[in-house]
């Protein structure tokens, strides 16, 4: 079986499919886009696409390595979504050619049912609050919000506050037996974030994500020592060399790799398996 030829698709608001051809007939699809940046993953594709032309779709880990270790520079979001939407095809098509699922071919299904939550809107206190009530009705065990809107280096006690009554009112709507997940967005600087989030620690939130960008991983070490709350981070960290640093510095207790960015199914797998020994958790960002 060899790769005959690569096609992208670009669908509204924002999604990108790739699609990978063989001489036999089978296709495999993946997602091969960074979130505003779709052309220009697609001309990374492009570029790699040569390389691929030909070659046997069925060795993925040699095709992986090849592509992400061909060139001189390395890394980054660009090329680990090209990757990433390449390498999914690429299971896709080694899933059909067996006729078998490609968790299978993985090890197997760990469990049959996953944990959902929902994420909730509302931009005051009151649209929280009825926005949390209606989905905790609906059954979901865990609900997430973000911060309202961007953030100064330093904010006052007004703004403090409105942030602590928001999330004092979803805690209210769902109750104590009722996850919540808060996600700062990497909007906040580092010594903000250790302010709210010191304010925020009496509503015992699951975790906060992203508190700060994560360029610098000694900030996030910084923040999560100041805390007992986890820290949660991942989807704009690429390939395991990124997550390494994390894990060893003890930067985050859940890691939350995007495998349409981070360089693909086994990549993310990988990255499970580092920080399985870490005793870290483990939970794929985004719908991509």
């Amino acid at each position: 079986m060899k790769i005959s030829g690569i096609k992208m698709f670009h669908l509204r608001p924002r999604f990108t499919f790739l699609k990978i051809s063989t001489d036999e007939g089978i296709d495999g699809w993946g997602e091969a886009i960074v979130e505003g940046r779709s052309r220009t993953v697609e001309m990374a594709v492009k570029e790699l696409e040569p390389h691929l032309i030909g070659q046997d779709p069925r060795r993925i880990e040699h095709l992986w390595q090849a592509m992400y270790r061909g060139t001189f520079y390395r890394g980054g979001p660009i090329l680990t979504s090209a990757i990433s939407g390449i390498e999914q095809a690429l299971w896709d098509i080694l899933g059909k050619s067996l006729g078998v699922p490609v968790h299978q071919l993985l090890g197997g299904a760990v469990r049959d049912r996953i944990r959902m939550y929902k994420g909730i809107g509302g931009s005051t206190s009151q649209e929280a609050y009825e926005n949390a009530k209606k989905w905790r009705a609906q059954g979901f065990t865990m609900v997430k919000t973000g911060i309202d809107g961007r953030a100064h280096v330093m904010e006052n006690p007004s703004w403090i506050n409105r942030e602590v009554e928001r999330i004092e009112a979803i805690r209210d709507a769902i109750g104590n037996d009722c996850d919540l997940g808060i996600d700062f967005h990497g909007r906040l600087g580092p010594a903000l974030a250790i302010r709210l989030i010191k304010e925020l620690e009496k509503f015992q939130p699951v975790f906060i994500e992203e508190p700060c960008l994560p360029e610098n991983v000694d900030t996030l070490v910084t923040i999560a020592r100041s805390t007992t709350i986890p820290i949660a981070t991942g989807e704009r960290l690429f390939t395991k060399w990124a997550f390494r640093e994390v894990l060893e510095k003890q930067a985050a207790a859940i890691l939350q790799p995007d495998l349409a960015h981070c360089g693909g199914i086994m990549e993310g797998k990988k990255i499970a398996a580092m920080a399985e020994t870490y005793y870290a958790g483990f939970a794929p960002h985004n719908p991509l």
